[in-house]
């Protein structure tokens, strides 16, 4: 390899964790963002000749990478005329924060970066977006997610500046009317979890490990809703939630539990174990991500365990 492309190689690199994001956000599926970053690298590595060097590398590389998840898109075809709950997208998966927080950190001169990151990768953000039209996506992605310029845009989406003014206008409308939307997540000052949470997912480890159930009804929203993509299952309110949660867990449930805490698109999560009765071992069995909306638990998405090895977990434990 010449020193030419391993200096190219190197800098492209640097970008990859931030381009992996943006195909998360485009396709809502963390491994479909990442077959996209794969091709978009491939792309890229091939294009390389006709990079035109200086400061335009970031820009280049978006381009790519956009251009990658809008053929994707296009070959899945597949768009929710509306989002009234996760059950309703089915390709939903997480996002590890591990891996969010190798994003470079903001400098000093963006105070409202951190928030953005924040309020721009939760579930509810990811789920808006997916019934927007995969151009008007983009745009909203690049603009105020980004916070490029409509031209600078445009030049991404290899479009007009009016096209680019208008896909943008149209999203922007589109988001906030919100029609069978599950609500936008406030802004947050800070990607760290608040104490409220920590306490929440405390108490929902304790509780689905055999801890007293009726300390569930304490925790949940009235309005509180479970899905599990890609099911197509929706469990609403309070009685059909401590419902689930009965059967789930203790003698009734299909085993015992181990849950270790994490954190997923900026949420409380816990990472769930299963020693089915009478079995030998903990195995890894699924993710439950937790929405905290007025100091209660309001929503749950419970995710398989395919991320495991993403979120850096293993794949089984011991009986310890």
């Amino acid at each position: 390899m010449s020193e030419a492309a391993a200096t190219f190689g190197a800098l492209a690199d640097h970008h990859r964790r931030e381009l992996h994001v943006h195909c998360y956000r485009m396709l809502g599926s963390y491994e479909e963002a990442e077959d996209a970053l794969q091709e978009a690298s491939l792309r890229a590595w091939k294009a390389r000749a006709s990079f035109a060097g200086g400061d335009g590398l970031r820009a280049w590389l978006y381009r790519i990478a956009t251009n990658c998840c809008l053929d994707a898109l296009r070959r899945r075809a597949r768009r929710p005329a509306a989002v009234g709950s996760y059950a309703e997208i089915p390709w939903l998966q997480p996002y590890p924060d591990r891996l969010l927080d190798e994003l470079p950190a903001p400098s000093a001169d963006e105070p409202d970066a951190v928030v953005t990151a924040r309020e721009t990768i939760e579930l509810a953000f990811i789920a808006v977006i997916q019934q927007l039209p995969p151009r008007q996506r983009a745009a909203l992605l690049l603009c105020d997610v980004l916070g490029w310029s409509p031209g600078e845009a445009a030049v991404v989406l290899d479009t007009s500046l009016a096209a680019t003014h208008s896909a943008l206008q149209r999203a922007r409308a589109s988001m906030e009317r919100g029609d069978r939307s599950p609500p936008r997540p406030p802004a947050r000052a800070t990607p760290a979890l608040s104490e409220r949470e920590r306490e929440l997912l405390e108490l929902f480890i304790d509780i689905h490990e055999g801890g007293d159930p009726h300390r569930a009804a304490a925790m949940i929203s009235d309005d509180i809703r479970v899905t599990m993509p890609p099911n197509p299952w929706c469990f609403d309110g309070r009685a059909a939630v401590l419902a689930l949660m009965r059967d789930g867990t203790g003698q009734a449930g299909p085993g015992q539990w181990r849950l270790i805490p994490t954190r997923a698109n900026r949420l409380p999560a816990a990472a769930c174990y299963l020693r089915e009765w009478d079995a030998d071992g903990f195995v890894a069995f699924k993710i439950d991500v937790l929405d905290v909306r007025a100091g209660r638990i309001a929503q749950i998405t419970t995710f398989g365990a395919t991320l495991f090895p993403a979120f850096g977990l293993p794949t089984a434990l011991g009986d310890e």
